[in-house]
């Protein structure tokens, strides 16, 4: 850095109502927000039956709960249809497709650093 840039701290608040980083760790912390981001990025549009089968280990409990999150949140959006039997699609909000990015920086990083 130098002298002309001034230097920005990730969090001010650390931990804090304030902290931008706080929250997004809130909304997509956790072992299946970010895998789930993934199939749905990659798919487009996916069914709950999908999703089930792309992310491996995750229990019915902790895949509708984490949906039922992501899209409180407005990373997902739900769509049911009227048929029977009822199906219900996920798809990326424009706030999901905005970090999506961010996540490819976070890949990179990680095949570079972590390998």
């Amino acid at each position: 850095m130098n002298k002309s840039e001034k230097y920005e701290p990730l969090c001010e608040d650390i931990a804090g109502e304030s902290c931008g980083l706080k929250k997004v760790i809130d909304i997509i912390g956790g072992k299946w927000k970010i895998m789930l981001l993934c199939v749905i990025d990659r798919e487009g549009t996916v069914r709950y039956g999908q999703l089930r089968k792309s992310v491996h280990g995750i229990t019915n409990t902790m895949l509708a709960n984490s949906l039922k999150e992501m899209e409180q949140d407005g990373l997902v959006a739900r769509r049911q249809y009227d048929e029977m039997p009822v199906r219900v699609e996920y798809s990326l909000t424009d706030k999901a497709q905005s970090i999506v990015p961010i996540l490819l920086e976070l890949k990179k990083w990680g095949e570079k650093n972590l390998a």
